[in-house]
C-alpha cells in the first residue's frame, strides 16, 4: 500500500533492556541522538567488528528515508582498555610489540579504521571523540559520582564505582551482583583494594606505569575503560542517548557498567534503547589469532572481492542472529551485486516510471528494514522486483534509484571487469580435465581451491537437440561476478 503523503515509517529495533521491539524516537522531537561504541585502536578491525559498525549505518539510512534527522557519536578508545589478563593497556601492549609511541600506533590504526568504513559505504559519524582527549569530561563525571555517593577511593588510591549502590544493576545483561565471581571478565582483581569484588575502576592509580597517565585530584593515573563512554555520550549528546549501539560482547560488563555510571548523573535512564549486534563466525569458527582465521577487509580485497560483497553478506543475515561468513558466501554476494548492477544498466534504457506499483514496492521494502532492520527480507523483496514480469523496466529503475541509498550497495554503478586472480586459470583447466576423467574427488578439491581464491564454480549441463548442441554461456567476470559455468556432457 502506498504511504500517505507526509507519513513516516516508524523504525523499530529490539531493545536489549526491555527485551521488546521499540520504536526509535528523538527525545527532543527533532534529532535522534545515537551513540555507537567505537574501536580500541591497537589493531585493525576484523570483519566481525565491522559487522557491528554497520549497524549504526543501517539505522541512520532507515531513519533518513523516514524523514528523521540523526546525530551519531562514535568514540575512539585509545587509552584505558585493559587486556583480558588485566596485565596491560591494549594500546601500550601493542606499543611494546611494535616498539613505537602508543599514540602514533593509535592514530595509525584509527586512520585504517576510517578507511575500512569508507570501503564498506558506512557513512562517517558526526564526531569521533578520542578517549585521550576527553580526560577532563571523565574527571568531571567521576566527581559527580563522588558527590552522589557512588564513587570511593580504594586502598590502592584508585577510584571505584560502588556497584551495590546501583539497585538495578544486571537488568541489561541479566548478571546479578551476588552471582558474579571475583575477577570476572575485563574487571580488575585488586585484592583488598575494593569494598566489593564486583566494583570496577573509574580511575586507576598509575603505579609503575609511566606512559599515558594524567594528573587528577586523586593522583596520577589513567581512566577505566567504561567511564569514557558514560562521559562522552552524555557530553556530546546533551545529557541523553536515544539509541546506544554496540556488539553483543559489550553488553556485559561494558554496557552494564556504563548504565550504572550514567543513570545516577542524569537522574533517569540515560539511554532509551540499547541495540546489540550478534557475533560473527568465519567458516564455522569464531575468529581468533589462535585459530588463525582472523579476516580483515584487506584480506577480502586481496582476493579480488568488492568490499561491498561483505556488506551484502551482512545484510543477508539478521543483525541479532549469529552469522557464519565464508569465502563462498562472499563470492555469492558479489555475484548478486554484479547482476543487479547489470540489470540496472539495462533498465536505464527507458525513462524512470515512479508509478503507484513502484511506490508500493519501495514502501514495502523500506518497511522491511524499518521492522527491526529485517534486511534479509528486504533483499528477498529486491530479488522479487528484479524477476518480476508485472513491473516494467522503468518501474524497476525507479525502485532501484529510490532504494540505493537505503542499502548502500552502489547498485547504480556500472559493473567492472578485471582479470582472474593468479593461478585461477590453471586450476580451472585442471578441474576441467578432472571432470572429463570423471575424477570427481579431485574436481571437488580443485573447486574448493578456486573458492579460496574467490572464484565460485557452478556446473551446468549441455542440452542436445538432435545434431544441435546448446550450451549455457561461460561467464568470467571476476571479481565482481566471481562465477564460472562449466559444461557437463
Amino acid at each position: 500500500m502506498k504511504r500517505a503523503e507526509g507519513e513516516r515509517i516508524e523504525i523499530k529495533v529490539y531493545d536489549t533492556l526491555t527485551r521488546q521491539l521499540q520504536p526509535i524516537k528523538p527525545r527532543n522531537g527533532k534529532v535522534v541522538h545515537i551513540y555507537c561504541c567505537g574501536p580500541t585502536v591497537y589493531r585493525d578491525a576484523h570483519v566481525g567488528n565491522l559487522r557491528t559498525f554497520l549497524l549504526s549505518d543501517l539505522v541512520r539510512r532507515a531513519l533518513t528515508m523516514s524523514g528523521f534527522e540523526s546525530l551519531l557519536i562514535q568514540n575512539i578508545t585509545d587509552v584505558g582498555h585493559m587486556s583480558e589478563d588485566f596485565e596491560e593497556d591494549k594500546i601500550l601492549a601493542q606499543s611494546r610489540r611494535e616498539k613505537r609511541d602508543p599514540f602514533a600506533i593509535a592514530r595509525d590504526y584509527e586512520a585504517r579504521f576510517h578507511d575500512d568504513l569508507a570501503l564498506l559505504n558506512i557513512s562517517p559519524a558526526d564526531s569521533y571523540p578520542r578517549a585521550s582527549e576527553c580526560i577532563p569530561m571523565m574527571l568531571g563525571h567521576i566527581e559527580k559520582l563522588f558527590e552522589l555517593g557512588y564513587a570511593y577511593r580504594g586502598d590502592d588510591t584508585s577510584v571505584y564505582f560502588d556497584s551495590q549502590k546501583f539497585n538495578s544493576y544486571g537488568e541489561l545483561s541479566g548478571n546479578r551482583l551476588d552471582a558474579l565471581k571475583p575477577g570476572h571478565r575485563y574487571e580488575f582483581t585488586e585484592g583488598g583494594a575494593k569494598r566489593f569484588h564486583a566494583d570496577w575502576a573509574l580511575w586507576k592509580a598509575a603505579g609503575n606505569r609511566s606512559e599515558m597517565i594524567w594528573d587528577t585530584p586523586w593522583g596520577r593515573g589513567f581512566p577505566g575503560w567504561h567511564i569514557e563512554c558514560s562521559a562522552m555520550s552524555l557530553h556530546y549528546l546533551n545529557g541523553h542517548v536515544d539509541l546506544h549501539i554496540g556488539g553483543i560482547d559489550l553488553r556485559f560488563p561494558h554496557h552494564e557498567n556504563e548504565r550504572a555510571q550514567s543513570n545516577p548523573v542524569t537522574g533517569d535512564e540515560a539511554v532509551d534503547l540499547w541495540l546489540h549486534g550478534e557475533h560473527l563466525l568465519f567458516e564455522g569458527r569464531k575468529m581468533s589469532k589462535s585459530a588463525g582465521n582472523v579476516v580483515l577487509l584487506r584480506d577480502v580485497m586481496a582476493r579480488g572481492f568488492d568490499p561491498l560483497a561483505i556488506r551484502f553478506c551482512f545484510m543477508e543475515n539478521r543483525y541479532r542472529s549469529q552469522m557464519d561468513l565464508s569465502w563462498a558466501s562472499i563470492a555469492a554476494g558479489q555475484s548478486v551485486i554484479r547482476r543487479w548492477r547489470e540489470k540496472y544498466q539495462e533498465w536505464c534504457a527507458v525513462p524512470q516510471e515512479l508509478t503507484v506499483a513502484a511506490q508500493s514496492e519501495i514502501v514495502k521494502i523500506h518497511g522491511n528494514v524499518a521492522e527491526d532492520l529485517d534486511t534479509p527480507r528486504a533483499l528477498i523483496a529486491l530479488r522479487e522486483v528484479e524477476k518480476s514480469n508485472s513491473l516494467s523496466f522503468g518501474e524497476k529503475r525507479a525502485i532501484w534509484e529510490s532504494l540505493d541509498s537505503l542499502f548502500g550497495l552502489d547498485l547504480l554503478k556500472p559493473p567492472q571487469e578485471v582479470e582472474l586472480p593468479a593461478g585461477a586459470e590453471e586450476l580451472i583447466s585442471a578441474r576441467a580435465r578432472a571432470r572429463s576423467e570423471k575424477n570427481f574427488i579431485e574436481s571437488d578439491k580443485l573447486r574448493d581451491q578456486l573458492a579460496a581464491l574467490g572464484v565460485q564454480v557452478r556446473d551446468t549441463r549441455v542440452v542436445r537437440m538432435g545434431s544441435l548442441q546448446l550450451s549455457l554461456r561461460q561467464r568470467i567476470g571476476y571479481p565482481f561476478h566471481a562465477l564460472l559455468q562449466f559444461l557437463v556432457r
